[in-house]
């Protein structure tokens, strides 16, 4: 009898746990959307539409607007129920660019599976995090989200209401954490946000927003969706067509690539050195992102720290050993976009002075000063680490001393980045740069505006050693600029 009371205070207690304001939001929104056993009825939900899609730190200064991708043909298929989802896209670029203008792209998720589709095939297996990532991505939309806040296993903490908002913190079933969004008029969900660990931006808010509610399928259904990475647009997504439980098949994994073991979080980085001239050194590897190295009398200088944390580690690391104990003291960035600027932290980490154009200056400081909670990083675990510290070029700067002369110059009028910098070697009559030319480049868009910088300055270039592509003679530069458009 006592057992039987016990188990009775227990589901009474665990009843009203459910029906907690939060559980009546979430209840009162599922009620909007067309009643929790019709969003609990979804095995399948396809999303039709066009839209735009934003180029995440690449843009033309650090507060510019993104430049952006016209997507025509928008299509996301999710499996909520199995932790299933493809998103299927072709998009053309609105904006010049080196690659192919029009891209395919298909990403998909099953479970802890995370794979790409291209014209070549299945990828292999991509990372956990990307996999979470994806799950995530999954789950910001208004059907998924509820489901998930709905399930008895989800955890519900820290409603609030703010003016005509309420919100409610949910953590999965698998352990993914996000924060829904209702509008306390309507009840319908405003918003899905979640968190990320960013290469660059540190711990990052991504919320994407509904509009436009209209009836699909029994449903009421967002005919908009716009997602935003902390300030920065990422897509918006006007939707033309949804279909409720139609066809599933080929969400799932592919049987090669759930046998395979998942990659490292961080693949181990190979460091090459190539010796370009006495005292200079592309440092390269795996990938297609180069730093160089310069040897002055009684220190050493890079320029660029581009892609990872990991290859930033790598490359300081292969710089120490390349010329005699000398300290390596600081690091170049050519510009503000993310792939160049990725190392920024583990060189303040590190103690290295940044050389950059002055219009990165302010930017550099906040990513430097970001939280990384979520993957903290050297500079997160060193709460006493320096302060950054920055020396800022305006048109020009000159790093010389008896053993080596490196001029640093603001590249003018680029369509690319407003805050550019190349190198020139006097002695040695080379150039170095980033993201002006690379001889695998299917167009060069910026073949003019690097041979009018080059003029410009009068420099006498022989030989061109760039953070992208191979070093080159300057002769095989201009003859390969000029046999493609």
């Amino acid at each position: 009898m006592k057992r039987a009371s016990i188990a009775v205070l227990a589901a009474a207690l665990l009843c009203g746990c459910r029906k907690s304001p939060g559980m009546r939001a979430v209840l009162d929104a599922a009620a909007a959307m067309g009643g929790k056993d019709k969003i609990q009825s979804v095995h399948t939900l396809t999303i039709e539409g066009q839209g735009d899609n934003a180029n995440l730190g690449q843009n033309l200064t650090p507060e510019a607007p993104l430049t952006t991708w016209n997507v025509s043909d928008f299509k996301e298929t999710l499996d909520p129920a199995n932790g299933r989802m493809r998103i299927e896209e072709v998009r053309t670029a609105q904006f010049p660019f080196a690659g192919e203008n029009v891209e395919k792209q298909s990403m998909s998720v099953d479970g802890d599976v995370a794979w790409n589709v291209d014209a070549s095939g299945p990828s292999g297996r991509l990372t956990a995090k990307a996999a979470q990532q994806r799950r995530l991505e999954s789950l910001r939309n208004p059907v998924s989200a509820l489901r998930e806040a709905l399930d008895p296993k989800a955890q519900l903490s820290h409603f609030r209401e703010t003016g005509s908002r309420q919100a409610i913190d949910v953590i999965t079933p698998a352990g993914d954490m996000l924060t829904l969004t209702m509008d306390s008029q309507t009840k319908l969900p405003v918003s899905v946000s979640t968190t990320i660990a960013h290469p660059n931006l540190g711990d990052a808010a991504v919320e994407t927003t509904f509009g436009d509610f209209e009836d699909a399928d029994g449903l009421k259904l967002p005919n908009r969706l716009t997602t935003k990475i902390d300030k920065w647009p990422q897509s918006d997504i006007q939707v033309s067509k949804y279909t409720v439980n139609g066809p599933g098949e080929g969400l799932g994994a592919p049987a090669a690539l759930k046998a395979q073991l998942p990659a490292p979080a961080e693949p181990p980085v190979e460091v090459t050195t190539e010796k370009v001239a006495p005292g200079i050194w592309l440092l390269g590897g795996i990938g297609n992102h180069h730093s160089v190295a310069f040897e002055f009398a009684d220190h050493l200088t890079l320029f660029e720290l581009p892609e990872s944390d990991a290859r930033a580690r790598a490359v300081i690391e292969k710089t120490h050993s390349l010329a005699f104990g000398k300290p390596l003291t600081e690091v170049i960035i050519s510009h503000h976009h993310f792939d160049h600027s990725a190392g920024l932290r583990v060189a303040v980490a590190e103690g290295l002075t940044i050389i950059t154009h002055r219009g990165n200056a302010a930017f550099f400081k906040d990513l430097a000063s970001r939280k990384r909670t979520l993957e903290p990083d050297g500079l997160a675990k060193n709460p006493t680490a320096r302060p950054i510290r920055i020396k800022t070029v305006d048109d020009e700067m000159v790093l010389k001393d008896a053993s080596m002369e490196l001029d640093l110059y603001h590249v003018k009028d680029n369509s690319h980045a407003d805050t550019l910098l190349m190198g020139w070697v006097p002695r040695e009559h080379i150039l170095v740069q980033a993201d002006l030319y690379d001889s695998g480049w299917l167009r060069f868009p910026w073949a003019d505006n690097l041979k009018k910088n080059v003029e410009m300055r009068k420099l006498s270039v022989e030989k061109d050693v760039p953070v992208h592509g191979n070093v080159e003679a300057w002769a095989d530069v201009l003859k390969t600029m000029q046999s493609r458009p």
